[in-house]
């Protein structure tokens, strides 16, 4: 429960900005571009553990953004279920900007044009043409962030440790299990409870990107 937790918010967290990066990237040409998709894809190429210790150092109870937040509003986020959110959030936000990207960039640009030309402005535009029609690939990229947090060990365990109750999700669970005498069992029985999860999620993201598809099929 404890990682499905951690997954929703995580993808809940997720969605207005990766679809916003995802935005800037296919459509906006701006100096630094090249940087910033660099950086957003960086967690795909580092190691789990940098992103979790960089999380630590800034967020922790002596970071400079966490000490700041523990004394002026009393919140604490390394060593939290929140700060498991977060740490899943940085790794899973390449997996959420990607596919909505390439779905936008699929997008006929003129049919933005002609809806701006009937009266649209931009926003109008965007929530009237561009995000439905690549409601597939934000689909995807939701998915694919959910099923991204529900593995996420590396980062997780550095910023946030392994807290029974606390911050201990499936994949820290199955690692515990399997350093103790005995831990066979319950480690198969997590890791089977893993893969039906992970399963559901892919078959339900199927689903509605067939059903998303046929509803822009039938628009067109």
């Amino acid at each position: 429960m404890l990682s499905i937790k951690v997954a929703i918010f995580c993808t809940l967290l997720l969605a207005i900005p990766g679809v916003v990066v995802a935005w800037l990237l296919a459509r906006k040409t701006f100096f630094g571009k090249s940087f910033v998709d660099a950086l957003v894809h960086l967690p795909l190429v580092l190691p789990p553990v940098v992103p979790g210790f960089l999380l630590l150092l800034l967020l922790g109870n002596q970071g400079p953004i966490g000490a700041w937040l523990n004394e002026t509003f009393g919140v604490s986020i390394a060593f939290t279920w929140q700060g498991a959110v977060i740490a899943s959030a940085v790794m899973a936000f390449p997996l959420m900007v990607r596919p909505v990207r390439l779905a936008i960039s699929d997008v006929d640009q003129g049919m933005e044009i002609a809806a701006q030309s009937l009266g649209a402005n931009p926003i109008k535009t965007f929530f009237t043409v561009t995000l439905p029609l690549t409601m597939p690939g934000v689909i995807t990229g939701l998915i694919l962030a959910f099923s991204r947090s529900l593995g996420e060990f590396g980062a997780t365990i550095t910023f946030v440790g392994n807290i029974e109750g606390e911050t201990r999700t499936l994949p820290l669970a199955i690692y515990t299990y399997i350093q103790m005498p005995g831990g066979d069992l319950p480690a198969w029985r997590l890791v089977v409870l893993s893969v039906v999860i992970a399963l559901a999620a892919l078959m339900v993201s199927e689903i509605l990107e067939r059903k998303a598809r046929k509803r822009i099929n039938g628009r067109n």
